[in-house]
């Protein structure tokens, strides 16, 4: 168990990063208010404590934040970890993608102590569930790359099945989960036909190819729409919480969350995920849950953790 230091911005690149004690961390993007911010596969930068107390012992005068990084952390040796890691701190869990960076200016640091932590001790990761971290706050180690579960996709959908129209939702969904750090297993196309959605369903949880089942589409009014109902026929429990805060979360963007028909159940030791059919919606709607799906997994197959999201 590791405990935060400092949390630390940059309101403009180029500038040193300072202690601001509280940050808000944004899904996929980094810190709220840090210019470093973004898409890439460094959003959020680390150190521990230890390497930093072990560089000023040299003689070098340095504050939280002159080496570029985000959090500082102590009692977790961070650069021994692996990438793949993941880290949680009250609701945020990070996952390590990057240990150490080739720098190819030399900087301050480097100029006056002719050495630089960064480029070996420093850890990058991409943020997979956002929140709130404030100086003082607790940081754990809870999973390792090797624990990472399968998911299989399942899009439903009478047109894109025909070649009418291209299946934009799978590849979202197939995006948001790799990097959240799931194991694509699989994907599967069909049409809105229940029968043909509850043989492929059965298949996969039966012959234990995945630990997670996301469909997409299906979920709406029209007399064609099945998927909750394909769900509902193989499931052996049913995890209402999960459908009940994907449209709480979608309700604060849209009205027209509350006619989602979603569900989410469990057959076996597999867990099935309705979303929408729509790719922003089941974006919005897989985002808003993605975070506490580990917990849930951890729960289900029998492993503890220290990731749950509160």
């Amino acid at each position: 168990m590791g405990k935060i230091l400092a949390v630390c911005i940059s309101e403009k690149k180029g500038t040193a990063k300072r202690n601001v004690d509280r940050v808000e961390v944004v899904l996929a993007r980094g810190l709220l208010g840090d210019a470093h911010a973004g898409d890439g596969h460094r959003q959020v930068s680390l150190l521990s404590q230890k390497k930093i107390a072990d560089f000023r012992a040299k003689g070098a005068k340095v504050e939280y934040g002159d080496f570029g990084e985000n959090l500082v952390v102590d009692g977790i040796n961070l650069s021994s970890l692996t990438p793949g890691t993941l880290l949680k701190c009250n609701d945020v869990v990070l996952k390590i993608t990057q240990i150490g960076k080739e720098c190819h200016n030399r900087c301050s640091i480097y100029e006056e102590m002719g050495d630089c932590i960064m480029p070996r001790e420093g850890v990058f990761a991409k943020v997979i569930n956002g929140g709130i971290i404030s100086v003082g706050d607790e940081m754990s180690v809870c999973r390792a790359p090797s624990d990472s579960y399968r998911v299989w996709i399942i899009t439903a959908s009478d047109k894109s099945f025909n070649g009418e129209r291209e299946d934009k939702s799978g590849p979202v969904v197939k995006e948001i989960t790799s990097k959240a750090g799931f194991l694509i297993a699989g994907s599967t196309l069909l049409p809105d036909d229940q029968k043909k959605l509850e043989n492929e369903l059965k298949r996969i949880c039966d012959n234990g190819l995945a630990d997670l089942i996301l469909t997409t589409g299906g979920t709406g009014l029209s007399p064609r729409d099945c998927m909750p109902e394909a769900t509902l026929s193989v499931a052996h429990r049913v995890v209402p919480g999960i459908a009940e805060a994907m449209r709480a979360a979608s309700m604060i963007i849209t009205p027209t969350a509350m006619l989602s028909r979603s569900v989410a159940v469990i057959r076996g030791a597999t867990l099935i995920i309705n979303l929408p059919g729509s790719p922003k919606a089941a974006k919005e709607n897989l985002e808003s849950i993605i975070g506490t799906l580990f917990h849930g997994l951890d729960t289900l197959t029998g492993k503890s953790s220290e990731c749950a999201v509160k």
